[in-house]
């Protein structure tokens, strides 16, 4: 019988999975696993690819929620700055040292606004989205009070179907009415071509993203005919970045999940039909579960349930193992299909989650491995700034 992990011992107290140096046999779970050595490839990866395109990338902020990850991204990866959804979220990059913080999203509520506008006297380039001409006049007002600037991307739609305008004349007008603002900086174009990101088929990824390089040429070249010129144009993700790179008109990516990767994002096919995660990206990111139940000669059970993790995406596999699988969960638990009952009590096993995004918001910590130690743990910075 193995002695009981002495947490006050190791000067931690007990709301954390880890402290660097122990054996990561001895991790508390469920908990948030990194492979550091598969997340610095895939950052680093991603650095080439971009600095080969002669391309930038802007990190989805939005989906580790982390400081520390995002200035590793900028280290090892080259990343040009941070986008986030929410206003809270930005600001806890922005305090955190970013210094290109951008909303990708429209901000609208007075309060929100006010932060925003407030934002830069942390340090921080600071911008957000626009896709109606109203929101214009807030958002000066907000930046002339504070003596600061926002600058402001115009939202194309260019397939989502979420939010930002479709026709030319209306990118044209909006950002004219930015460029006319005392406060604000016409920056150029948001055309994140969201909904096409999970389709497995490389032929219809590409076929959605060629209606969408469509719409933003027309809009690059109705604005430069109104004399403005577009600094960023922004879209691209981890299921088509390929084809905003080649594209001529995109100059800036917004790639998330590569750097962990997720079960759903390895569904997706590459031009040779291969699996993403069988070699272009790798799986960095883990729940770290153990088994608690055996009860059922043909069933064990773990213990990250629905509060460890988000299911929106499908349920999670079990990484290197092909002899048992994750079959259903609940709250607190989680239930292994064991045919053979080769899983024995306390057994840890590694989950790639179904959805990295929201897994990653319900969780306090990253504990980082390598080599079998655990040799960082990192808070999830931004976990809960949904507002």
């Amino acid at each position: 019988m193995n002695a009981p992990i002495r947490f006050d011992d190791l000067e931690v107290g007990y709301d954390i999975p880890a402290v660097p140096g122990m054996d990561a046999a001895d991790i508390q779970t469920p908990a948030l696993v990194l492979d550091l050595d598969a997340l610095e490839r895939n950052i680093r990866k991603m650095g080439r690819i971009v600095a080969e395109h002669g391309m930038r990338h802007r990190l989805h902020g939005k989906m580790h929620k982390s400081v520390d990850i995002a200035r590793l991204q900028e280290d090892l990866g080259g990343a040009c700055g941070v986008c986030c959804q929410k206003v809270s979220e930005a600001e806890v990059f922005a305090r955190g040292g970013i210094k290109d913080v951008l909303v990708t999203n429209q901000v609208r509520d007075p309060g929100k606004i006010d932060r925003l506008a407030r934002m830069p006297l942390l340090g921080a380039r600071t911008l957000c989205c626009v896709d109606d001409v109203d929101n214009v006049a807030d958002l000066s007002a907000a930046a002339e009070c504070h003596g600061t600037r926002i600058e402001c991307l115009v939202e194309i739609d260019c397939g989502a179907g979420r939010c930002g305008v479709t026709e030319t004349a209306d990118v044209v007008r909006i950002a004219s009415a930015i460029d006319a603002a005392p406060g604000l900086r016409f920056a150029g174009l948001q055309a994140y071509q969201g909904a096409m990101q999970h389709l497995e088929s490389y032929n219809e990824r590409r076929e959605k993203l060629d209606v969408a390089v469509a719409m933003v040429r027309e809009a690059v070249e109705g604005l430069r005919a109104a004399g403005l010129e577009c600094d960023i144009v922004a879209g691209g993700g981890t299921g088509s970045y390929y084809f905003e790179s080649a594209s001529g008109v995109y100059n800036e990516l917004q790639c998330g999940s590569y750097a962990f990767m997720d079960a759903d994002y390895g569904r997706i096919r590459d031009a040779e039909g291969r699996r993403i995660d069988a070699g272009e990206w790798e799986n960095a990111l883990f729940i770290l579960t153990s088994v608690m139940s055996h009860a059922k000669p043909d069933k064990a059970i773990c213990d990250a349930g629905l509060k460890a993790q988000s299911v929106d995406s499908g349920l999670p596999f079990i990484f290197g193992r092909d002899d048992v699988e994750y079959v259903k969960c609940s709250d607190e638990h989680g239930v292994i299909a064991d045919p053979q009952g080769v899983l024995a009590i306390n057994e840890k096993l590694h989950l790639v989650p179904g959805h990295c995004d929201p897994t990653c918001n319900v969780h306090d910590w990253y504990v980082g491995v390598r080599n079998g130690r655990v040799e960082t743990v990192w808070p999830v910075s931004a976990r809960g700034k949904i507002f």
